[in-house]
């Protein structure tokens, strides 16, 4: 996900890393096969804000690292 420019969209394959932060992502509706958009980075490139199913959200860089997509 971290891999994405603004603009670019994809689909969720997977989540890995620490089993805490992955619910968390997970309870925000970052689960695979979701269709996800990076909308913008902050100016120094942490927060990303991320469109999934018609709500924006913001995570920290290091979370959206955590996350697997393809490019659509």
């Amino acid at each position: 996900m971290a891999e994405l420019v603004p603009g670019e969209r994809g689909e969720i394959l997977r989540l890995d890393g620490d089993p805490v932060i992955v619910g968390r992502l997970m309870e925000l509706g970052l689960v695979p096969g979701t269709q996800i958009e990076m909308v913008r980075l902050a100016p120094l490139g942490d927060p990303v804000e991320l469109k999934l199913r018609d709500i924006h959200i913001s995570i920290r860089r290091s979370e959206a690292s955590r996350i697997h997509v393809v490019a659509r």
